[in-house]
């Protein structure tokens, strides 16, 4: 029975894949030097744009005054670890959907449902460290 799910839900999506029809978006000029998050993923580089005038868009190079590189730096690395936090919550979000199919797969068994219980369980505590640790860093990349 899982492996028939499990065959289903592939053919389903494939086929979705195929049939969906495939857009291409151009990007207006205004836009070129956007920070803005892709699926809730921080870039690495947001805040330290510039736009020339040209059109064309560079990193800021690290100014030669006391404390410019290592707030360059800082930045850079908050921007990393967002972006690993935005990541982390949509492992956790895999797995309390995981969790719940295990759940209904598991047929009645105690077993099944005690390590179903216990994933999504898991996957909830570590969301929560999840969100408090990326509101944190959004604290302190607000002040920088």
């Amino acid at each position: 029975m899982r492996r028939f799910l499990a065959s289903l839900l592939v053919i389903l999506s494939l086929a979705g894949a195929m049939i969906a029809p495939s857009v291409v978006f151009s990007i207006p000029a205004a836009a070129a030097c956007s920070d803005a998050p892709i699926l809730g993923i921080t870039p690495w580089y947001r805040g330290l744009q510039e736009q020339k005038k040209d059109g064309a868009c560079v990193i800021k190079s690290p100014g030669s005054g006391k404390g410019d590189l290592s707030k360059f730096i800082t930045t850079i690395v908050l921007n990393v670890l967002q972006a690993g936090f935005g990541i982390a919550a949509y492992v956790a979000a895999f797995f309390i959907i995981k969790g719940g199919f295990t759940y209904m797969l598991s047929a009645g068994s105690s077993d099944g449902m005690s390590d179903a219980k216990k994933t999504i369980t898991n996957a909830i505590i570590g969301l929560i460290i999840v969100l408090l640790a990326a509101a944190i860093i959004n604290t302190i990349a607000s002040i920088l």
